[in-house]
């Protein structure tokens, strides 16, 4: 599926550790033709990290998208009369909003873009980044991937060794993934290898 002339919401939730390797798989969608439409959680819009503080990455995301970033659910919420977004992306995906979404509950401008684009049949891609995947957050992982037009960007463990329960996306296969769920697809393999044990 060619995404020139798509319309993509890219929703950041607050995995701070992940922002640097996620910038460049939203260049990668601008790349192919596609106008990206940032969305960001509360978590992200005020919130300075070791990682990064919350202006820099806001001027980031407007410097790639070319786009005004929607930060509250006022925003968000013409999203789903207007049918704006071709596809929603969450990138990363925190164990909770992954667990927000699970439960439907709608309380940030990430959680109601979502809903708006699940309200109107157009796929969802999530890029999961959570510590307990395979743990509390287990249950809502398996919920959202029997959810009919939520698609999974591939998956495994990324540091066994010292997080057996921490899970989190291939972000490099973020636009791979939006062009198979375009075309009602999940990208397989879906469960792939992150992180090889060495002894």
């Amino acid at each position: 599926m060619d995404l020139k002339g798509k319309t993509i919401g890219f929703g950041l939730t607050g995995s701070h550790c992940t922002f640097a390797e996620v910038m460049p798989e939203i260049q990668k969608l601008v790349d192919a033709g596609a106008e990206v439409v940032p969305v960001i959680s509360h978590t992200v819009a005020t919130t300075d990290t070791r990682f990064g503080n919350s202006n820099d990455w806001q001027a980031q995301l407007r410097t790639i998208t070319g786009n005004d970033i929607i930060a509250t659910i006022v925003d968000a919420e013409p999203l789903g009369p207007s049918k704006r977004f071709d596809v929603m992306v969450i990138a990363p995906c925190t164990g909770t909003s992954l667990s927000k979404l699970a439960n439907a509950v709608t309380d940030s401008a990430v959680m109601m873009a979502t809903k708006a684009t699940l309200r109107n049949l157009h796929p969802v891609v999530l890029a999961i980044s959570t510590n307990d995947g395979l743990g509390l957050n287990a249950a809502n992982v398996a919920k959202v991937m029997a959810t009919k037009n939520i698609y999974m960007v591939p998956y495994g463990q990324d540091a066994p060794d010292k997080k057996p329960n921490s899970l989190v996306a291939r972000m490099e296969l973020i636009k791979e993934t939006c062009e198979a769920a375009l075309e009602g697809k999940q990208l397989q393999p879906m469960l792939v290898e992150k992180f090889r044990y060495m002894q």
